[in-house]
């Protein structure tokens, strides 16, 4: 992103600046929600932790090892509810294939988060975002978006996709397959 991200502003919910036409590698594949990036073009590993709705700490850097999925989500969001069946779904039908879900909730208060993850019988954790902490530190890798947003993460924590708007059970299922695909090697 060449530098200064822009500020995380909650009441917009917006991430970051759009990259420039200039910075996209050409072997990052970009369509209109969906961009994914080659293997040799992936940023640094993700720091991502906080407290988790139910008080409990969450910090991705011990899931190295496994494919993470990120998905940013409000309750108040319709496009958060046209979703959150997909990935209740996926995270359950991937959970032996060593891929891990977290979500990110901002603005909810937990009860209302919690009781959105109860309607929807999601069973991954989510961190509680309020402070706006968690958006902060994924800013690089969430440009110009709103919620809901979706980052996949590979085996090294490093960011191998990125859903704008809401996922489709295809698009996700796709993604993850290609990146489970990948050596464990490292980059090529």
């Amino acid at each position: 992103m060449g530098g200064a991200v822009a500020a995380v502003q909650l009441a917009g919910i917006q991430f970051g600046e759009p990259p420039a036409a200039a910075e996209l590698s050409p072997s990052t594949v970009t369509s209109r929600a969906v961009t994914e990036f080659a293997i040799k073009d992936r940023a640094a590993p993700v720091d991502l932790s906080g407290t988790g709705l139910n008080g409990e700490a969450i910090d991705i850097a011990a899931w190295r090892g496994d494919v993470v999925v990120i998905n940013v989500w409000g309750s108040w969001c319709a496009p958060c509810r046209e979703e959150a069946p997909t990935l209740a779904d996926t995270s359950s039908a991937y959970a032996s294939e060593g891929v891990r879900f977290l979500g990110v909730n901002v603005r909810d208060n937990p009860a209302a988060a919690i009781a959105f993850e109860e309607s929807y019988a999601i069973g991954y954790p989510s961190i509680d975002d309020r402070d706006g902490g968690a958006l902060l530190s994924l800013a690089e890798h969430l440009p110009g978006a709103g919620v809901p947003v979706t980052l996949l993460l590979d085996r090294e924590g490093r960011p191998a996709a990125r859903v704008l708007g809401s996922v489709e059970r295809s698009t996700l299922t796709a993604l993850l397959d290609a990146v489970l695909a990948e050596r464990t090697e490292g980059p090529s």
